[in-house]
């Protein structure tokens, strides 16, 4: 697990809440509080949805971040900052076995892999996370998702490490 600093916030929101820069991820949840408090549980209600939309969605538990993406946004816009903010991103499950069976790991012990976004008193960081299926003392795949977090964010031109 490693917090990023993110220095340029407005660049950091620009991307998370209007461009499709994190639109690979899924929403597990998210929190804005602005004159109220807003609680996003990201898990999908399948019966909401046609069937040919069902069919684009896949077999994972949670919603896209680009479904919530332009919600979200229209809950923080406006003159004013929000108060603070928490957005949970993870990698979609076909992405956790590629990342696995790319470290020569079992596909079927994926991990949950997360971005834990929180903006709070004017500071925002991205906080990588990870969640094992089995108990391992060895922190390969933990350290590769730090690693490759911070290149996403080096490449996105949004924390400088």
């Amino acid at each position: 697990m490693v917090a990023i600093k993110i220095e340029d916030v407005k660049e950091f929101t620009s991307r998370l809440f209007l461009k499709d820069s994190f639109d690979g991820f899924l929403l597990k949840e998210a929190q804005i509080v602005t004159f109220g408090s807003v609680s996003i549980d990201g898990r999908l209600r399948r019966g909401f949805f046609l069937p040919q939309e069902l069919e684009r969605l896949g077999q994972e538990a949670y919603a896209p971040w680009s479904l919530w993406r332009p919600h979200c946004f229209e809950l923080i816009r406006g003159k004013r900052l929000p108060e603070s903010f928490r957005v949970v991103l993870q990698l979609p499950q076909d992405q956790a076995e590629r990342f696995c069976l790319e470290l020569g790991e079992k596909e079927q012990d994926a991990p949950g892999l997360y971005l834990n976004i929180r903006y709070e008193d004017g500071t925002l960081y991205c906080v990588t996370g990870i969640s094992l299926k089995v108990f391992t003392l060895d922190k390969t795949l933990e350290q590769e998702w730090d690693r490759r977090a911070e290149e996403m964010m080096r490449q996105m031109k949004i924390a400088h490490m």
